[in-house]
């Protein structure tokens, strides 16, 4: 059995405490905000992702057995549902210092 090395995102909420967010940034809020902008750039990627994958499935003739069959795309469907949310993957990879982010604001100084 191999292990791999990949820090495990949780698929629920998690309590966190608010000091370890403003450790790197010293304000709460900035963190807040590097946070939520990764999350939606994962959310736009796997956005992307999904409905090209989707795309491959779609034809100009649907007829209503076609949709209800269509079993790899309702797989397709759970398998990106299960996936963990885009904040949830954004705030382990700021904890995790994996995100770059700047402040133009605090260079300027």
């Amino acid at each position: 059995m191999t292990t791999t090395n990949k820090p495990v995102v949780p698929n629920t909420t998690v309590t966190r405490n608010v000091r370890e967010l403003d450790k790197t940034t010293d304000n709460i809020y900035e963190s807040l905000v590097i946070i939520a902008k990764r999350a939606n750039q994962i959310s736009n990627n796997v956005k992307e992702e999904l409905h090209g994958k989707l795309a491959e499935f779609a034809s100009s003739n649907d007829n209503l057995e076609e949709i209800f069959e269509n079993r790899e795309q309702i797989e397709i469907s759970k398998h990106y549902e299960r996936m963990p949310k885009p904040v949830l993957v954004a705030i382990d990879e700021f904890l995790n210092e994996k995100i770059y982010y700047r402040n133009p604001a605090k260079e300027q100084k």
